[in-house]
């Protein structure tokens, strides 16, 4: 029986990896009960790498070329197995091609907004979407880590858990690129790279070499960016306090237009009252100015000083206001000085 099966058993001579399709990263040679002929050829195509494994234990690595396998060329499964300098036999391995060529146009991209700290807006969750590409750089570590016994490993397989590395590093990428939210769009170049940078060194623990990142968007949640778009207007009308009032108040009439008779939103304009009032005076100051009038200077100056008397002015109504003026510091539309300025003219209204 046994001599039966040695008749049977074939002996393999000649070992390669004709890649029949995309997306396979791993293969391994089918040995069944065959054996490996001493002497035989090894044929490793560019792009790829072949790695003999002795029970489990990774011996041998080849990279692109036509190796005759002797003790010579398999120096380490020689050691393994013991063989002497006389070996001449067929012998039993395992044997696994990887293809080292990039896998391209994989894609990465937050399903939920991922929160980060920015200087202009302090905390802000964002989304943002892109593509990486990839190649195997160590197949041994690959193996070790990654594929391990399996007959096939293809991209597929590890694609969620290299998605989850880029999205993890998205916080560390925006802090070292230290570009503000507002200028990522113009920045995606460098951001992209300091995303490679920070997720690079998790793709080598796994044998990995992350080759590109790309940036194709980033984007707000839908109420931090009616945020930004308020900050964008205020930048339109610069640190002018009358202008900014008419900003304002210009924001406002929808919303007055919408719920005429609402108590919330009456209130609100009468909180802004004394504000307009100040724009008003402002705007007009500015106008007559440029006409060179002295004496429209001089009416200017008397319509800002009765527009600051106290005659009719609520204390509710200046609170209310200092409240709005508030909440406008807070979201980094008002500087510190200008809130302290407006403050301190509405709290004389009190006086």
């Amino acid at each position: 029986m046994a001599l039966m099966d040695f008749i049977r058993k074939q002996f393999i001579d000649i070992l390669e990896w004709q890649e029949s399709g995309d997306g396979v990263l791993a293969w391994r040679y089918p040995m069944a009960d065959n054996e490996i002929q001493y002497g035989g050829s090894l044929t490793v195509r560019e792009s790829q790498m072949a790695v003999f494994v002795n029970e489990g234990k990774v011996a041998d690595v080849f990279g692109p070329g036509m190796y005759k396998l002797t003790t010579q060329t398999l120096p380490v499964l020689t050691y393994l197995k013991n063989w002497d300098k006389l070996f001449q036999s067929p012998f039993k391995s395992d044997l696994y091609f990887f293809s080292t060529r990039q896998q391209i146009d994989r894609r990465w991209g937050t399903a939920q907004p991922v929160s980060i700290r920015d200087k202009d807006f302090g905390a802000v969750r964002l989304r943002a979407f892109g593509n990486y590409a990839y190649r195997i750089a160590d197949p041994k570590l690959f193996f070790q880590q990654i594929s391990g016994t399996r007959d096939t490993y293809t991209v597929d397989d590890l694609d969620g858990q290299l998605r989850g590395l880029m999205l993890q590093h998205i916080s560390d990428a925006v802090a070292a690129s230290g570009i503000p939210f507002l200028d990522l769009a113009a920045n995606q170049v460098e951001f992209a790279k300091q995303l490679k940078d920070a997720t690079a060194p998790d793709f080598g623990l796994l044998g990995l070499a992350l080759e590109t990142v790309q940036l194709q968007s980033v984007s707000l949640p839908e109420e931090l960016q009616k945020v930004l778009d308020q900050k964008i207007g205020m930048g339109m009308v610069g640190n002018d306090m009358g202008k900014f009032m008419q900003y304002q108040t210009a924001q406002a009439i929808p919303a007055m237009a919408s719920g005429a008779g609402g108590s919330g939103i009456a209130g609100d304009a009468m909180g802004l009252g004394a504000g307009v009032a100040l724009g008003q005076v402002l705007a007009q100051q500015l106008g007559q100015g440029l006409q060179g009038g002295a004496a429209s200077a001089q009416a200017a100056a008397a319509a800002a000083a009765a527009a600051a008397a106290p005659t009719g002015v609520r204390a509710e109504d200046v609170m209310a206001t200092l409240e709005k003026l508030g909440e406008l510091k807070a979201k980094g539309i008002l500087t510190d000085e200008e809130f302290s300025a407006k403050k301190a003219e509405l709290l004389k209204k009190l006086v």
